[in-house]
């Protein structure tokens, strides 16, 4: 090749697909700087590939339900069911049909980071999303399973257009609009995924205000799981409204000692 290493390696950069006689004359290439920048470039794209790849595989569940003229899927799941404060947050997102996002996926597969960007495309192009919160004090009442349903209820009743179909991540719904449970639906459905990608975002940053407020607790550093360091600073603080007193660990500790 007349191309020089450095213009090499900025055509590698630039271009995911290049035709099949370039790349046969980069590989035949002996130069050691080009043979890094082609193993490189090999890399990243098997990469995209497979992250195609997962993102076909994770249609089918919406291209089923296109097949037979449903456009408004609604993909639903929920955050929080595990943790010893703050509420279960639920999530319904309904995307357009041409949405495409690579690496999208269950939210507790990703970094912050990529949550927070995702995050930010699923609500700049979905074409609707619907948010439910439900308080620790509610799920104390009800338990958490019906302040899971409940929640996710509460997002489909917040979108702006109704739902043909609710895919939803392992729960049924007493709702008549037909559905779909999928149990780990967040990493085999698109719509799933990206509702729980918006309801662990929206949770954590209430979670994230909330250890402004009560910053002994750490509430920022574990979402309000049951970590040592959780513990730890109920046993000196005592607990606070947004503890669930029905869970274990909170129960059998002093209800007396409540800041609120």
């Amino acid at each position: 090749m007349n191309l020089s290493i450095k213009e090499v390696e900025q055509l590698l950069e630039e271009n995911c697909m290049i035709c099949d006689s370039i790349i046969e004359k980069i590989k035949a290439d002996n130069r050691k700087g080009v043979q890094k920048a082609f193993l490189k470039w090999e890399k990243k794209r098997e990469k995209e590939q497979l992250l195609e790849e997962n993102f076909q595989e994770m249609l089918k569940y919406e291209q089923q339900l296109r097949m037979r003229k449903i456009s408004l899927i609604a993909g639903i799941d929920e955050v929080g069911r595990g943790p010893l404060a703050g509420p279960v947050v639920a999530a319904a997102v309904i995307l357009p049909e041409n949405f495409k996002l690579l690496g999208l996926t269950d939210s507790k597969k990703l970094n912050k980071k990529n949550r927070e960007t995702f995050y930010e495309t699923i609500t700049t192009e979905a074409v609707s999303i619907g948010i439910g919160v439900v308080s620790a004090e509610e799920i104390d009442r009800v338990n958490i399973y019906e302040a899971t349903k409940i929640a996710m209820q509460q997002a489909i009743n917040e979108l702006s257009v109704t739902p043909e179909h609710l895919l939803i991540d392992a729960m049924q719904l007493p709702t008549t609009i037909e559905q779909t449970s999928i149990i780990k639906g967040d990493s085999k459905s698109i719509s799933i995924a990206a509702s729980s990608i918006i309801a662990k975002v929206t949770r954590d940053r209430y979670m994230e205000r909330l250890a402004k407020q009560l910053p002994h607790y750490g509430f920022d550093k574990h979402m309000g799981y049951g970590t040592v360091e959780h513990l730890n600073a109920i046993d000196r603080h005592g607990i606070c409204v947004e503890h669930r007193k029905s869970f274990a660990p909170i129960r059998e500790r002093c209800f007396t000692n409540t800041l609120f």
